[in-house]
């Protein structure tokens, strides 16, 4: 039987809860976390024109919606601004839930709500809810776990419901075993995330086999540290913030230099991808 997932609560005070993983030293901690220590406000590997491709397929009207892993509410705060019927983050990461449940206001409007619970167990009711959105967390997870998570979407989907995915991807669909297994493993030494990206192909084959067909698929470079991304996510501001930071901060601008170098190394073969999936 599911568990009753967790409300998070709105702190008592008004200051906004610690990123996550700043308890942690800057050579063991997850590099998305990383990056929002330094100010970087959108982690997700397509950047905004994926997340708004996305959001502008799968959202519309009155609508309930979940979204899977909101990290810093930066997608959370867009759908709510296309006032669905009801929004409910879930999020395993209990300072995560409270950013995003502070970012949106979730304590004065009864329809909004960030639950702490995992995307795999999420203990909402069946069959509830019109979309799902999820980005840069089934790329995190071994393909068992991809395969539940979709399925758990699956499950809380009503029949011909959404479920937008934005995930990192490996090109082209041939690309060698070998070659595979050394960008995940160069992937996972750099960012501290057992990250494990699919081909098209395989992301495809996985939704099936969750209960999904995919309508439609946009494909972008895998850009998130090149400075015309980070000036399109960022603005200008948001770089200069980032860049003083990084000055300042020489362990985590080691890290950060490390993880834009295994980018562009395999740059041929990494990108970021957009899917929009219909329950069967």
């Amino acid at each position: 039987m599911s568990k009753t997932p967790s409300v998070s609560k709105t702190p008592s005070v008004s200051k906004t809860p610690s990123v996550p993983g700043t308890d942690r030293p800057a050579d063991k901690a997850a590099g998305h976390w990383l990056l929002a220590q330094l100010g970087k406000k959108v982690l997700r590997p397509g950047g905004r024109e994926t997340t708004n491709w996305l959001l502008a397929r799968a959202l519309g009207g009155d609508i309930d919606v979940v979204e899977f892993a909101p990290g810093l509410g930066i997608t959370a705060l867009e759908i709510v601004k296309r006032s669905p019927k009801s929004y409910t983050g879930v999020d395993l990461d209990p300072k995560a839930a409270e950013i995003v449940t502070e970012r949106i206001g979730a304590s004065t409007k009864p329809n909004y709500r960030v639950v702490n619970a995992s995307a795999q167990e999420t203990g909402l009711p069946s069959e509830s809810y019109d979309a799902v959105v999820g980005e840069a967390m089934l790329t995190m997870q071994t393909d068992k776990h991809k395969l539940e998570i979709m399925r758990e979407a699956a499950r809380l989907l009503r029949p011909g419901g959404h479920y937008a995915i934005h995930e990192m991807s490996l090109v082209p669909d041939y690309l060698r075993p070998e070659l595979k297994e050394e960008i995940q493993k160069d992937l996972a030494r750099t960012i501290r995330v057992n990250a494990r990206p699919l081909t098209v192909a395989e992301w495809t084959a996985l939704a099936e086999e969750a209960g999904f067909e995919v309508l439609d698929v946009y494909q972008t470079d895998m850009a998130l540290l090149e400075p015309k991304r980070l000036l399109a996510d960022e603005g200008p501001a948001g770089v200069a913030k980032i860049a003083f930071n990084l000055a300042r901060k020489p362990q985590i601008r080691e890290r950060v230099l490390g993880m834009r170098g295994v980018f562009r190394r395999h740059a041929d073969h990494i990108g970021a991808i957009g899917m929009i999936l219909r329950k069967k």
